[in-house]
């Protein structure tokens, strides 16, 4: 009896307000304030193949899967400021849909949804029991403009999975001292002096001798992960890990850029 009463429920209402996916544009027939239907959703899959065991980086040189401990050529040769980054899946199809979704197009709920890919992406680092969780902070013209800061959003939603409270969240201690220019289409080179200084502890003690946990939506290089890392362990942060909902891969960038280069005919060159 309940099941029919839901599903007659759910055809009146979208009879009655009738609305689509607004990834795939396919009615949607489900009650939800989610307006993404099912399909879509399990689409998002977590990123497979061999991984950078640093930056999380997809690997693609034939003998990754034979390493023991699997590194990207700039890992092997630099490391970086931060033990360890992970993400869920790839910054592709259906996740990057509903991050832009959230982030760009203010539908809300789609944060409780990347919340949930952020917890399952930290439950496969092996995290210490105590840790303080940092959302990457925005500038704060670029956060009144977006209304929300996604990165802390998604964090604490990350939160309320969370039973235990010695996993503390924090928006206090590292903040954003400069606007920076968009990473978009700079080279590794350039991002790194784009966010160099950008950056700033304001609560050192609240961080010295502790595990950190830097949150993120995306992942692109990683010099901004690596810049918050760089000044936290500069303010005596005992070890830094890094944990976003989606991965910018080569493979995906690749895709991309051919995409772009084809609209634009071909004329503007690309990192």
């Amino acid at each position: 009896m309940k099941s029919a009463v839901n599903a007659a429920s759910s055809s009146l209402f979208s009879v009655l307000f009738p609305s689509d996916c607004r990834i795939c544009h396919a009615p949607l027939t489900n009650i939800a304030s989610l307006p993404v239907c099912a399909p879509c959703l399990n689409k998002i899959v977590p990123m497979e193949g061999p991984l950078c065991q640093i930056c999380g980086e997809k690997l693609f040189h034939p003998n990754a899967e034979a390493e023991d401990v699997p590194l990207c050529p700039i890992c092997k040769r630099v490391g970086a400021h931060f033990r360890r980054a992970a993400a869920y899946g790839a910054y592709e199809g259906a996740l990057r849909d509903l991050i832009h979704l959230f982030k760009y197009k203010g539908i809300r709920p789609a944060g409780k949804v990347l919340g949930g890919l952020l917890n399952q992406t930290v439950a496969a680092i092996a995290l210490p029991d105590s840790v303080i969780v940092i959302p990457v902070p925005l500038w704060s013209g670029r956060r009144t403009a977006r209304g929300f800061n996604q990165a802390e959003a998604i964090a604490r939603t990350f939160i309320d999975f969370q039973s235990s409270s010695s996993i503390q969240l924090d928006t206090s201690i590292l903040v954003r001292t400069r606007e920076t220019a968009s990473q978009t289409g700079l080279t590794r080179h350039q991002r790194r002096a784009n966010v160099r200084g950008a950056f700033a502890v304001m609560k050192p003690a609240r961080v010295k001798g502790r595990t950190i946990l830097i949150v993120d939506d995306v992942m692109t290089t990683g010099t901004t992960a690596g810049e918050c890392a760089r000044v936290l362990r500069r303010a005596g942060a005992k070890e830094v890990f890094v944990a976003t909902v989606a991965r910018a891969t080569k493979e995906a960038g690749s895709v991309l850029a051919m995409a772009a280069s084809a609209l634009s005919g071909g004329t503007q060159g690309h990192a």
